[in-house]
């Protein structure tokens, strides 16, 4: 695993900590789509805003230069962050006819405020992002309307109204929009004519209705005892993208699971070689979930206060001066898991082929779990999810 990887496990998982704090029911965001996101403005963070956003990311791990100084020469030094960037947004946009993905960054900008022609050139090299000059001093509604737009086309009509009303004003500085669409089908697709209706126990003594796919095949499967719990791997076609889902043993047993979450464990439990190919009866729901974030409080809490901050923001490396600060940082994700395979905006998975065992192992997601979708090459993990409640 690459150092960016691993930096995106940590921090996806961060937020997920973060998230569930205040959040009950389901989640489901994109760690890297908001790690391309913060990159972007990390590039125009000077002093102790770029500190902030690299401890924010672990990028401290990842980087070499001395105390974490983000000058011209973190973007000039071979193998650093920006670079690795570069490398994996290139891997990722490899076209291919196994699954449909698609990741965007675009940043808009007051026009009152002169971009300096080395952010801009870098943006574009490094995270292969358009950049734009906009009137939100005159104009927010229309601004508003023309990054949803733009967010809209980018996730193939998945994302609506990234921004909602109201959510851009004459205040607005800077808005990072970022995008990702996957539309993947699973290697061992499901039966339709399997599917019925079956119960998903939210807690101990609830259960809600729910449509319950069903199959028995070969998957990758791992017994997490000290966890009390069992990780799967859904491969999708084209083998490198799969969905792992992690599977409590007990009915309300997901909250002691996350309580022992690391992104050291994570990786591991995520090993093919910590795993084992096995005869599955799998049960697994047919869901859509669609999630917004204004992370604003959430990345604030976990360390990132400068760039919000109008009297501490030093984001001189995009303008020259201190005349910029972050109004928004806003996500949304949406997700669709059927008989066929996943779609989902702001998601994506890896695969590997199973061959069967004579033991039958149960798999029933009859209760809560936790999923992700991670490519398989990079050990980049895509989306986090957590389904709690049909």
């Amino acid at each position: 695993m690459n150092s960016l990887s691993y930096a995106n496990t940590q921090f996806g998982l961060d937020l997920y900590q973060q998230l569930i704090k205040s959040k009950k029911g389901n989640i489901f965001f994109s760690p890297l789509n908001i790690t391309s996101a913060l990159s972007m403005l990390l590039l125009g963070a000077r002093k102790n805003t770029a500190l902030e956003i690299e401890k924010l990311l672990h990028f401290t791990e990842v980087t070499e230069n001395v105390k974490g100084q983000a000058t011209k020469e973190l973007v000039d030094s071979t193998g650093n962050v920006h670079h690795q960037f570069q490398k994996l947004l290139t891997e990722l946009k490899k076209p291919t006819d196994a699954y449909g993905l698609n990741i965007a960054n675009g940043l808009y900008g007051e026009k009152s405020f002169q971009f300096l022609q080395d952010y801009l050139d870098n943006i574009k090299k490094f995270y292969l992002a358009s950049v734009e000059s906009v009137d939100f001093v005159n104009a927010a509604e229309e601004c508003r309307k023309k990054i949803n737009s733009w967010v809209e086309s980018q996730t193939n009509g998945k994302i609506k109204d990234l921004f909602p009303r109201d959510s851009l004003d004459n205040t607005t500085k800077l808005v990072l929009a970022s995008a990702i669409w996957f539309k993947g089908l699973w290697t061992q697709k499901f039966n339709k004519e399997y599917t019925k209706e079956g119960k998903f126990w939210v807690n101990k003594d609830t259960s809600k209705p729910v449509q319950m796919m069903k199959q028995r095949s070969s998957f990758n499967l791992a017994f997490l005892e000290d966890e009390e719990a069992k990780i799967l791997e859904m491969p999708y076609k084209g083998k490198e993208l799969s969905m792992f889902v992690l599977l409590p043993n007990e009915r309300d047993g997901l909250q002691k699971l996350e309580d022992k979450l690391t992104a050291e464990k994570l990786i591991e439990w995520m090993s093919s070689s910590n795993m084992s190919q096995r005869d599955v009866d799998l049960c697994f729901p047919r869901f859509k979930v669609e999630e917004s974030y204004d992370l604003k409080t959430e990345l604030r809490a976990m360390g990132m206060g400068d760039a919000f901050n109008p009297q501490n923001a030093d984001l001189s490396g995009m303008t020259g001066g201190q005349d910029l600060v972050v109004s928004k940082i806003l996500h949304k994700a949406y997700v669709e898991v059927t008989e066929e395979g996943t779609e989902a905006a702001a998601a994506t998975g890896i695969v590997i082929v199973a061959t069967s065992l004579p033991i039958i192992e149960k798999f029933h997601c009859d209760h809560p779990f936790l999923y992700l979708i991670s490519h398989c090459e990079t050990k980049s993990i895509l989306f986090i999810g957590r389904f709690s409640s049909p």
